[in-house]
């Protein structure tokens, strides 16, 4: 569990970016896509009644979620400042719900930004299940940035900051 303020709090200029890119994306009629707020326990509140101490809760499901020309999207936003991701980034209840999305003929998947790189990448919800299940089976509890694929790459297209949508048609093409 993190505290307001803390670690919790990390990925926000990747949020930001991406937010934006949404905004661009609805304003063109490409896509409706929601920021999922995450659940709180205030602790603390002061005179105005404002939240001046709070707890993350653990459980929610992912950061984003909405449609695209029709499809159904869920994704999390990820940031790492080095070249391995640990997979405890990701917890169990965020797996299982992009896993069942899939199921419902939804698309799922992490938005992944490099900070040190400056570099973002598409992970379908595949390629994560892979990692997760191969940590799971006892191996790597991380993948490496070797391991992604490059043809994800996410760049910035004028006004979107997060351009996902070229990646998506990609994963796209790959499913039956």
């Amino acid at each position: 569990m993190s505290t307001w303020g803390g670690h919790g709090l990390r990925g926000s200029t990747l949020e930001d970016m991406i937010n934006r890119t949404n905004e661009s994306y609805r304003d063109k009629g490409l896509a409706l896509i929601q920021k999922i707020p995450t659940p709180i326990t205030p602790i603390e509140m002061n005179a105005k009644k404002q939240i001046t101490l709070a707890y993350f809760d653990s459980k929610s499901t992912v950061d984003y979620i909405g449609t695209i020309q029709g499809i159904p999207v869920c994704f999390d936003a990820k940031e790492a400042q080095v070249d391995t991701f640990p997979l405890i980034n990701v917890h169990e209840h965020q797996v299982k719900f992009m896993e069942d999305f899939e199921k419902q003929g939804g698309v799922s998947f992490i938005v992944l930004f490099y900070t040190h790189r400056n570099e973002m990448y598409y992970l379908p919800f595949t390629k994560l299940k892979f990692f997760w299940d191969r940590m799971r089976d006892g191996g790597r509890k991380s993948f490496r940035f070797d391991e992604i694929d490059r043809t994800m790459m996410i760049r910035s297209k004028g006004e979107f900051l997060c351009h996902y949508l070229e990646p998506l048609n990609i994963d796209l093409s790959t499913r039956e």
